[in-house]
């Protein structure tokens, strides 16, 4: 079998055999297929799609192209659930839903990806973590979801490294917003960690990969239908990606907004809004509750409490990160030499913002990719987003933009007042909920 023949036959328009789509699997994990022909097919499954029954052979065989997990040995006395979202700016949901919904019953092997193209990573974020080991043998990555309750951790090379590479090579040549693509992406790892239920996150808006209601609606429905055929239970919750989720965007600063969430010390309402419709379905998904108001209870205790606070400490310190963290947070993540804030130069209503600009503004940064395998800067980003509907002045700038020097916040600066719209009334309110969608089974 020729790749060459494969490609040929998705760009003129054909549909792909099991076979085919085994055959090209294979070449990813074992490194057989060259980079140039892996985007070159990746570009004309971009340009023509794939059919239900193509998406869900490229998921399985991604799934399988490396170790599955099975927890049924285990011993443990709660279901295996995890959360994944398509990608948002300032999406650090995550680091806040793992250990929430641990102190809830459930035990969560979170297995995240890194930035994808205008969106960020939660693999980068926990990163700056000093000493936070995001890549862990599969044995200790047991041991701390066992002992934890929940264990955030990066891609393994042994978990569908088929996806891993196809991933990598996605973000930088232009095929990421492709719905085959993210619902094959998203599956192969979500199967792959062996759970009993899964929950997404789909993003609607200008920092979607999906910006319309229609194609992302498309993308959830794709996931759901794809996830049965594997007998993986799966709901989904389209919710608002037209503005930055929270008050921070760029890796560690999303970091240090999860532990003052967690601690009770600061929530943004939009960002809490989504963590805990998040949480709810997981317990309802997986049985813990049988309704949302006794889950909102329970999640509301989980918080309140400090009791996910300290789980979220415990993983940290299980992953080999300090054992102070949750204490002394600041102390340890790394911090921008230049914070200054960004002003508008008129005053008026903040009526719109193009997160996907603002996603770019934090790789031009440095805190996301542009070329395979590059370095981040871990420090960079904007804190203090002023919510669309803020009245700006002199006194209330648009974020707070941390950079590597002056040059790259002034840059950076320019890139944000080009993405936010400023108006002379306010803003109509949106929903943070768009709607939610359940499995048929």
């Amino acid at each position: 079998m020729l790749f060459t023949d494969i490609i040929r036959k998705k760009r003129d328009g054909g549909e792909l055999s099991a076979q085919e789509i085994a055959y090209f699997v294979a070449g990813l994990a074992d490194g057989s297929i060259p980079p140039e022909q892996i985007s070159s097919l990746a570009m004309a499954i971009f340009l023509n799609s794939m059919s239900a029954e193509e998406a869900s052979a490229l998921t399985m065989a991604m799934a399988r192209s490396g170790t599955v997990l099975d927890w049924s040995g285990d011993g443990l006395d709660g279901p295996v659930v995890d959360k994944h979202s398509t990608g948002g700016v300032g999406d650090k949901v995550s680091l806040m839903l793992a250990p929430i919904a641990a102190a809830c019953g459930c035990f969560v092997p979170m297995i995240s990806g890194r930035g994808l193209g205008h969106t960020g990573g939660t693999t980068d974020k926990v990163e700056s973590i000093p000493g936070y080991r995001s890549m862990p043998d599969f044995d200790h990555f047991r041991k701390v979801v066992k002992s934890v309750g929940c264990a955030i951790i990066g891609q393994t090379t042994d978990l569908a490294p088929a996806d891993r590479r196809f991933y990598a090579i996605r973000d930088v040549t232009g095929t990421v917003e492709s719905i085959p693509l993210i619902t094959a992406s998203i599956l192969a790892k979500k199967i792959a960690a062996g759970l009993d239920g899964l929950v997404m996150d789909v993003k609607v808006g200008s920092g979607a990969f999906m910006p319309s209601y229609e194609k992302s609606e498309q993308l959830a429905r794709s996931i759901i239908a794809t996830a049965s055929k594997a007998g993986l239970r799966t709901h989904a919750l389209l919710t608002d990606m037209n503005e930055v989720l929270g008050l921070t965007a760029g890796n560690a600063l999303e970091v240090v907004e999860s532990v003052e969430y967690l601690t009770n010390a600061k929530r943004e309402q939009r960002l809490d809004e989504v963590v805990r419709a998040l949480c709810l379905e997981m317990l309802v998904l997986t049985g813990v509750e049988s309704d949302r108001e006794a889950a909102a209870r329970k999640v509301e205790q989980a918080i309140v409490s400090g009791q996910a606070a300290e789980i979220f400490g415990r993983m940290v310190a299980a992953l080999g990160g300090p054992k102070d963290f949750v204490t002394h947070y600041r102390k340890h993540l790394p911090v921008a030499k230049v914070q200054m804030p960004v002003t508008t130069a008129r005053e008026g209503y903040l009526s719109e913002v193009n997160a996907f600009a603002i996603g770019n503004a934090i790789i031009e940064l440095g805190g996301g990719r542009r070329v395979l395998g590059e370095q981040l800067d871990l420090s960079v980003g904007f804190s203090n987003f002023a919510p669309i509907g803020t009245y700006l002045d002199s006194n209330v700038p648009l974020a707070i933009v941390h950079a590597a020097n002056s040059a790259k916040a002034e840059r950076a600066a320019d890139l944000l007042r080009c993405a936010c719209t400023i108006a002379d009334s306010k803003p109509p309110a949106r929903p943070v909920i768009y709607d939610s969608i359940a499995a048929d089974f």
